[in-house]
């Protein structure tokens, strides 16, 4: 599967962005999903995840209650809604995909090329 990542820019602080994540060559259906991000000079980290099915879905706990990933299985899409954006939100964002439900960037196969998401004071 080719994942291509879309969506990030400029925001102030509080303010809201989505990204999406266009899935080709294959079905997202058939694997579990999920958000990572990296900020300058720092290692990339997990954000978010969701099940192939969607039953279970687990967030970093920074961006509890802010963010919201989902899909759209016949529109082939992943998504990450993020409100109440802070500064330290500022990250290239990349969705990714597995045959692993894991918030181990490791176990993921299938990456898009990040986005990059700006959150100023």
């Amino acid at each position: 599967v080719q994942l291509q990542a879309s969506g990030g820019g400029l925001v102030q602080a509080g303010g809201s962005l989505t990204l999406s994540c266009a899935a080709s060559e294959g079905t997202l259906g058939d694997y579990n999903m999920g958000w990572f991000r990296q900020a300058p000079g720092k290692e990339r980290e997990f954000v978010a995840r969701i099940l192939w099915s969607g039953a279970s879905i687990s967030y970093k706990d920074s961006v509890k209650g802010r963010f919201t990933i989902s899909t759209d299985n016949v529109k082939n899409m992943l998504y990450l809604r993020m409100k109440d954006l802070k500064p330290e939100d500022t990250a290239v964002y990349y969705c990714a995909a597995s045959t692993s439900y894991s918030e181990n960037d490791g176990r993921y196969r299938y990456w898009g090329q990040g986005t990059q998401v700006t959150v100023s004071s």
